[in-house]
């Protein structure tokens, strides 16, 4: 039986585990995306994911607990510069798996495990919402020219008309 065995050694020694793990995390907090087997993706998604939420609050205590985990001072600071304001608002769920299918050598299923509010694709809707911007042709604005002198001409006689009978 396997009670209460919720962590997936992934064939690995702890310290070999740890290392993997805090490498895999750098790589996914500086590069958004990374393509991996699912087997280490589910791991490293919950060992990611209480870090990302650490990352809400900026303060000197949260920064040392996560380098504490990652080790690597460039990837603390991308998640507390450019990743936590970015999830500011959503309560979890930062990490998403796409599976990709299996690798050709040995047959093992890879997938994509991504930073959710990074990809572009997924994230569309909010740049739908602006209004696109038109194209105006150069007759279009030949054609506004040509009709305001004819507009103002009718303007220009009444006002003559106005001085001369005074």
């Amino acid at each position: 039986m396997r009670h209460n065995k919720k962590i997936n050694h992934l064939g690995r020694q702890a310290s070999h585990r740890k290392a993997l793990m805090s490498n895999m995390a750098c790589s996914l907090i500086q590069h958004k995306r990374i393509n991996t087997t699912v087997a280490k993706a589910k791991a490293l998604k919950m060992y990611v994911e209480p870090l990302i939420t650490k990352s809400k609050e900026d303060t000197t205590h949260s920064r040392r607990v996560v380098f504490s985990y990652l080790k690597d001072k460039t990837a603390v600071a991308e998640l507390f510069r450019a990743v936590a304001p970015k999830i500011a608002d959503r309560p979890g769920g930062y990490c998403r798996i796409l599976k990709t299918g299996f690798r050709l050598g040995d047959g093992a299923e890879t997938c994509f495990i991504e930073l959710v509010d990074f990809n572009e694709n997924y994230t569309k809707e909010v740049k739908v919402a602006e209004k696109p911007k038109t194209r105006r042709s150069r007759s279009g604005a030949k054609k506004a020219e040509a009709v305001a002198p004819a507009v103002e001409a009718p303007v220009a006689e009444a006002e003559k008309k106005e001085e001369a009978a005074e």
